[in-house]
């Protein structure tokens, strides 16, 4: 039911549960307990089903705004500079989200299908132009794939989680693999 037309006390522990939820999962990532936000919320267990049906649910509608500031920067830079430049940067700080907000990697991963997965699939729209301006202009391999990039920050992300700095781990793991193994001639 869209959120507008929820009963007021709904809509209070929608906003509750979420407001605890981002706590929890900053702290400790997209396992945090369920039982332990219906606890701090101060509403059942149920009552969290209810509004998030399944965990990825709910680390999908914690990770929403950082989502849309991702759609949005992969538009302003569609029209910037250099297409690889653009691409590069957007994907730069897809890594750089997706290291410092615990859970979000879980939200992006890909083991459900896209069209199941409100953040994955944000994504993939928003780099699509990024990706095709840079493909159309050589500057990126043509068999490249938005879920290939998608992936790749995942990835770096989730290696370097318990780096003593994870991003700048994470920064120089995405560094290199844009760049490759060889040093530059």
């Amino acid at each position: 039911m869209p959120e507008q037309h929820r009963r007021a006390d709904a809509r209070r522990n929608y906003t509750r549960i979420l407001a605890v939820a981002q706590e929890e999962v900053a702290t400790h990532g997209a396992h945090a307990s369920l039982e332990q936000i219906a606890r701090t919320a101060g509403v059942g267990s149920a009552t969290v089903r209810r509004h998030f049906p399944t965990r990825r649910a709910l680390v999908e509608a914690v990770s929403h705004e950082q989502i849309e500031a991702l759609r949005a920067r992969a538009h302003d830079l569609f029209g910037s500079g250099d297409s690889r430049d653009a691409l590069l940067q957007w994907l730069s700080e897809v890594v750089a989200y997706s290291v410092t907000a615990r859970g979000l990697t879980a939200a992006l991963s890909y083991d459900t299908p896209v069209h199941e997965n409100s953040c994955a699939a944000t994504l993939e729209e928003a780099a699509g132009p990024l990706l095709g301006r840079a493909v159309r202009d050589g500057a990126v391999a043509p068999d490249v794939t938005v879920s290939d990039l998608i992936t790749l920050a995942v990835g770096i992300a989730l290696a370097t989680e318990h780096y003593p700095d994870p991003a700048a781990q994470a920064e120089r793991l995405f560094r290199m693999s844009v760049t490759g193994l060889s040093p530059e001639v």
